[in-house]
C-alpha cells in the first residue's frame, strides 16, 4: 500500500481486507459453483453495508474524497481471495462513472438512496465489452418524449440481479451510440439464464432482449463513445488492481505451500527450479503493486498523462497477471489443479479481467492509436 494514503485510506483498506478473510475466504469454493449454486447475496448485501459500492460516488453520497485510490484499495484486497465479488464492483463503479461523465451526479445519488438495498443500489452493465466494438446494439426510438428500447444487448453483469441497468443503444437517425438507464422489471425485459463464464462465476451476468421497453436517455444523444472513453481512462487502473490482487493470492499462496510441502527429503522452497518461480512472481507482484499505486493517484489528483498512465498499467498488469497466477498452478504441483486450493480459480479469473471493457488486442491498438494522434507517450 501507498506510504502517503490518508487516514481514510488505510482504513478502507484494513476494512476490505477483513472483509475478504471473513466473508470469502471459507466459502470460495462454494460461491464459484454459481450459476449451478446459490449466489452469494449475504455478501453482497454486506458489502453494501460497508460502502463498497459507493467509493465513487461524491463525497456527501458516502463516496471517498480519492475515488479512484479507494476504489483500487479495495478491488486489491477482495481479489486476493476472490475475484467474483471485485468484478461486481468494478461493474457497478464503472456504470456510476460513466452516468458521472455524462453529467449524471443527481441521477447516481437517487439510485443509490432508495432503500438501501444492492438489489436497487446497484447498475448492471455490459462491463466485459466496449460498447462501440458492438454492432449488434439495440435500437432506441423516439416515442411521446422519451425512448423506447429494443433489441439484444449481450453478456449484461448483474443484469438478472438488480432493478437498474445501463444500456447501449443507437438512436435511429442518429449518430453513434447513446446511453439508457432502463428498469430490469419492466415486462419487456427478457433475460436469459446466466451465462457461465471461464472464471468469476459469482459475478453473475445475463443476455437481455428488450422489445419496447422505456429509457432514460443519460447524458446527450450519440454521446456514449465519449461517456465511455472517459469513465475508461479513469478506471482502468481499477480494472489493474483486479489483476494484480489476483497476482498477490496466487503468489501468497504459493510461497505458503512451498514452505510446508516436503519432497526428497526438504521443503520444496529450497529447490532452485521453485525458487526462480517464486523470484519472478514476487517481482512481477511488486511491479504490479508500484504501476497501480502510480497510476491511481495520478488519475485522482489529475497529474500530466495520467490518461494513458491508466491504460497502460491495465495492458501491462492484467499481462502479468495471466503469467503468474499460470506459475501459481505449477508451483502446487498437481494441487494447482483442484478446488480445495484457489489457484485454478485464480487462473480463470486472471483470463477473465483481461476482458473488461474490451478485448486486450483492441485496446492496445486503441492506447497506440492516441500515441499516434499526437498524445504524450511518458
Amino acid at each position: 500500500m501507498r506510504t502517503d494514503v490518508s487516514e481514510e485510506l488505510k482504513m478502507l483498506d484494513g476494512m476490505a481486507r477483513d472483509f475478504a478473510a471473513r466473508e470469502l475466504l471459507e466459502e470460495r469454493e462454494e460461491h464459484d459453483h454459481y450459476p449451478f449454486g446459490p449466489l452469494f447475496e449475504g455478501v453482497l448485501a454486506k458489502a453494501t453495508e460497508v460502502g463498497f459500492f459507493t467509493v465513487m460516488l461524491p463525497e456527501d453520497a458516502g463516496g471517498s474524497a480519492e475515488p479512484v485510490s479507494a476504489l483500487c484499495l479495495v478491488l486489491d484486497e477482495v481479489c486476493q481471495v476472490d475475484a467474483s465479488l471485485g468484478g461486481t464492483i468494478f461493474t457497478n463503479a464503472l456504470a456510476q462513472e460513466i452516468i458521472r461523465q455524462a453529467g449524471g451526479t443527481s441521477l447516481l445519488e437517487e439510485i443509490a438512496s432508495e432503500d438501501g438495498s444492492f438489489q436497487q443500489a446497484l447498475i448492471a452493465f455490459p462491463s466485459f465489452n466496449n460498447p462501440g466494438e458492438v454492432e449488434n446494439a439495440a435500437r432506441a426510438v423516439a416515442k411521446d418524449g422519451g425512448y423506447e428500447l429494443s433489441g439484444s444487448v449481450e453478456y449484461v453483469v448483474l443484469g438478472g440481479l438488480v432493478k437498474s441497468a445501463l444500456l447501449p443503444a443507437r438512436i435511429e437517425g442518429s449518430e453513434g451510440y447513446s446511453f439508457f438507464l432502463v428498469d430490469l422489471k419492466d415486462g419487456g425485459v427478457d433475460a436469459s439464464d446466466p451465462v457461465l463464464s471461464l472464471g468469476m462465476h459469482a459475478c453473475p451476468s445475463v443476455d437481455l432482449t428488450l422489445s419496447a421497453v422505456p429509457g432514460r436517455l443519460v447524458g446527450a444523444e450519440g454521446e456514449g463513445s465519449a461517456y465511455f472513453e472517459a469513465a475508461a481512462d479513469r478506471l482502468s487502473v481499477a480494472a489493474a488492481a483486479m489483476a494484480a490482487g489476483t497476482m498477490k493470492g496466487s503468489f501468497g499462496e504459493a510461497l505458503e505451500y512451498s514452505k510446508q510441502r516436503e519432497q526428497g527429503g526438504r521443503l520444496i522452497v529450497n529447490w532452485s527450479e521453485l525458487r526462480m518461480l517464486l523470484a519472478n512472481a514476487a517481482v512481477k507482484v511488486k511491479v504490479a503493486d508500484l504501476l497501480v499505486e502510480s497510476a491511481s493517484r495520478a488519475v485522482d489528483r489529475e497529474e500530466p498523462g495520467w490518461q494513458l498512465a491508466s491504460r497502460a498499467a491495465a495492458l501491462q498488469v492484467q499481462e502479468m497477471a495471466a503469467e503468474t497466477t499460470t506459475d501459481g498452478i505449477q508451483m502446487l504441483g498437481g494441487y494447482g489443479y483442484m478446488k480445495d486450493y484457489g489457484q485454478e480459480k485464480r487462473f480463470r479469473d486472471a483470463k477473465q479481467i483481461q476482458s473488461l471493457m474490451g478485448i486486450t488486442p483492441l485496446r492496445r491498438l486503441g492506447y497506440i492509436k492516441r500515441i499516434v494522434d499526437g498524445e504524450a507517450a511518458w
